[in-house]
């Protein structure tokens, strides 16, 4: 009976620890849950505070998924298990797997408090000056290239244009690029007189240059009329009253030279309209020029050879083939004055035909006796140019040259007409 009493007894006392133990179980289970739920709410709390909490949806959501009971033990199965592969202190693991286990963003006891932003704004301004740089190295080195390139393609254009002019018997060979430039065709073969103005529509070497001047073939009828409408013009050597000494000479060398060394049809008219009244010339030999034109319709070309004024300190002379040469200067009438615009009564139908015919010649001058031509001169009258399509004024030097200076520019003059007339 002793016995039994004594196992009783501890039967009953092993029990009533047991319960015990197990109460204390609880205890210690819904303060561990309560310690998390504060914990989460504490986090929460301070990120908020930066604006880096998550929305409530989040946590709530989360709540229904999963109590935060299960959440430890969980996190408690995975430090188990984890925590024999890591030195890390309790405390250090347990706040690190908070960390990545709830949601909540960046929490740490070792979280460094700087603004994120002005480390991405700065990485971005790093990295857009970087990006910058290589595109302003390769923009520069692109414009290197192109620039080599052009020089490479300057210089292979340069020889392509000398052995083109060599091979052509050119001393130059002027770019017809360049010539499409307004400005470097006003500059370098032009002198507008005040009295006038010019633009792009008139002087397109384009259109300059797409006009045929080239003389009919087989026609062995009058082609080229030379004549002066100031016959009376000498030079420095000149004998007043002797024509055989002034520019009506020196047409009558020009006409020769047409004839026999290029076989053209030309005839010379030696008529004087400036003996008494030279500032009527013009209206002078109009009348004389129309009958001559309609007496003789196979005229193509008309030229009216004139001898220039300038100042007695002004010597204009080239050399050319060896030669002290006079230098000539084609004249181009506009109709036109910068006071009063167009001047319908002195309106001129072959104005483009008139400019196309001079640039051609001026053009043919530089490229085979450069230096020998003065720029073509533009005033605003007409000129008795309206005659024909084909008409040119020349000035052959000035009252300063020689009349051997004079007639050796007829040389030169005579073989760039047949350049340019039949060639």
């Amino acid at each position: 009976m002793r016995k039994k009493r004594m196992r009783r007894s501890r039967f009953s006392v092993n029990a009533k620890a047991i319960t015990q133990r197990k109460r204390s179980g609880k205890q210690i289970h819904l303060f561990l849950c309560i310690v998390s739920l504060l914990f989460v709410l504490v986090c929460y709390q301070n990120m908020s505070e930066t604006g880096n909490a998550p929305a409530m949806k989040q946590i709530g959501t989360y709540f229904m998924e999963e109590t935060s009971v299960n959440a430890w033990k969980n996190c408690m199965l995975i430090m188990v298990t984890e925590e024999k592969e890591h030195l890390l202190s309790p405390v250090s693991y347990i706040l690190g797997k908070l960390e990545a286990f709830y949601p909540i963003c960046g929490f740490s006891e070792t979280l460094t408090e700087y603004d994120t932003q002005i480390e991405s704004d700065l990485a971005n301004g790093l990295l857009t000056e970087n990006t910058k740089k290589q595109e302003a190295d390769l923009e520069k080195d692109a414009k290197a290239e192109e620039k080599q390139k052009k020089k490479k393609k300057s210089k292979k254009k340069e020889k392509e244009e000398l052995k083109s002019a060599q091979a052509s018997g050119k001393a130059v060979d002027i770019s017809r690029e360049k010539l499409n430039d307004f400005d470097y065709l006003l500059q370098n073969f032009y002198q507008v007189d005040r009295t006038t103005t010019v633009d792009s529509s008139q002087l397109n070497a384009e259109a300059l240059l797409g006009k045929s001047m080239k003389l009919k073939d087989g026609n062995e009828d009058v082609q080229i009329l030379i004549y002066h409408t100031h016959s009376q013009e000498g030079y420095a050597d000149s004998v007043p009253g002797d024509a055989s000494t002034s520019v009506v000479q020196v047409g009558e060398y020009l006409t020769t030279l047409l004839k026999e060394n290029y076989g053209l049809q030309v005839m010379h008219h030696t008529g004087e309209y400036d003996v008494e009244d030279r500032d009527n010339a013009y209206s002078y030999s109009g009348p004389a020029l129309e009958q001559i034109l309609a007496e003789n319709p196979s005229i193509e070309v008309v030229i009216d050879l004139h001898r220039d004024g300038v100042a007695d300190t002004t010597h204009l002379v080239s050399e050319v083939n060896g030669k002290q040469t006079a230098q000539i200067m084609f004249f181009n009438g506009l109709s036109r004055t910068t006071a009063n615009g167009e001047i319908p009564y002195l309106a001129n139908p072959y104005l483009a035909d008139n400019l196309a015919f001079s640039f051609q010649m001026k053009l043919a001058a530089e490229e085979y006796y450069p230096g020998f031509t003065r720029p073509n001169y533009l005033k605003g009258y007409r000129y008795n140019l309206h005659y024909c399509p084909k008409s040119l004024l020349v000035e052959v030097g000035a009252q300063t040259n020689t009349l051997e200076e004079a007639m050796n520019a007829m040389e030169p003059l005579a073989d760039i007409l047949h350049k340019v007339l039949t060639q």
